[in-house]
């Protein structure tokens, strides 16, 4: 019986998973991304071991890719991706020779939109607004439970709103956006700018050096009490709910749901959103407010939708 693979490419990792038709993840394989300032094919290397070494020796039907970057309205391209070397690239037909099978391509964000709207809490009447957050931020509009795609393809790239004129610069080009102060890389680059200025584990984990600190460390600090690592999930959490007040203020959803890699650390993230997000919402004593929710799919969401948008192809 042969099986179908989703692979969800960040700016930090490869995640390749076998999916089963009910949306569980049966196994998968993490690969390290080599970056943005590789060539092309480095990065599509990385991917093919993955999906090999998931697959293993089973026969493949179809492959889903979850592409951090910015995926035109055909599906076949990544026009533009700020943490990895796509510019313009012809990928769908590149895959889809290299590995032999069919191959779906879409954005991440949009990839885990469509599996919480089909296993997890995404689903339901009206709008939602999906917000992934992982090494930037990724977004996607679900209305009426289909994917709005906008003229390019582009809808939903809100990690490249500008909160902050004249702020910190970002991959994209631009400086202030809004992934550079509420994303994994802005909970790390906050914890390292506090190693050596105040008690902390995070010192011992990472050695003394704090260009060696994770995301992942500080989560495990913050799950343990220290006070630096909850300090700088406030932090993320605070400019979360301010971005989030912009999207509701523009889209006014039924519901906001969370994903990627830092919504792991679930409430400790999401409860300063909420209460930012109740502060800053316009007519926030006159409206509805949306529920802030947790993708129920957590990190593997974008693996899961490109997975199930790959199997709808056939």
């Amino acid at each position: 019986m042969s099986v179908v693979v989703g692979v969800d490419v960040g700016g930090s990792k490869v995640l390749a998973a076998v999916v089963s038709p009910t949306g569980d993840v049966v196994r998968s394989v993490l690969a390290r991304t080599p970056g943005r300032l590789v060539d092309a094919a480095v990065v599509e290397d990385v991917m093919t071991d993955a999906v090999r070494s998931v697959a293993d020796g089973e026969d493949i039907a179809a492959i889903g890719v979850a592409a951090a970057g910015f995926v035109d309205q055909s599906g076949e391209r990544v026009v533009f991706a700020p943490h990895l070397p796509w510019r313009g690239e012809q990928l769908r037909g590149r895959l889809t020779e290299r590995w032999g099978v069919p191959v779906a391509l879409d954005n991440d964000a949009n990839c885990t939109a469509v599996a919480e709207a089909t296993y997890g809490v995404a689903g339901g009447d009206g709008t939602t607004v999906v917000v992934t957050m992982g090494t930037g931020i990724g977004g996607a509009i679900l209305v009426e439970g289909r994917v709005l795609r906008g003229r390019n393809g582009m809808a939903g790239e809100f990690g490249h709103m500008r909160v902050v004129p004249d702020g910190q610069p970002c991959e994209c080009g631009g400086r202030g956006c809004w992934e550079q102060y509420a994303s994994g890389g802005a909970l790390v680059r906050y914890a390292r700018a506090q190693i050596g200025l105040e008690p902390s584990v995070l010192t011992e984990a990472c050695g003394g050096d704090p260009d060696r600190l994770t995301g992942p460390m500080v989560t495990d600090a913050a799950g343990d009490g220290d006070l630096v690592a909850r300090q700088a999930f406030g932090s993320v959490g605070h400019w979360l709910g301010v971005g989030l007040a912009n999207l509701v203020a523009a889209l006014d959803p039924h519901r906001i749901v969370v994903g990627g890699g830092v919504s792991a650390a679930g409430d400790r993230l999401l409860d300063p959103a909420r209460v930012e997000l109740e502060r800053s919402v316009v007519a926030a004593g006159h409206r509805a407010v949306p529920p802030v929710l947790a993708a129920r799919l957590g990190p593997e969401a974008g693996a899961v939708g490109a997975a199930e948008l790959a199997r709808r192809s056939l």
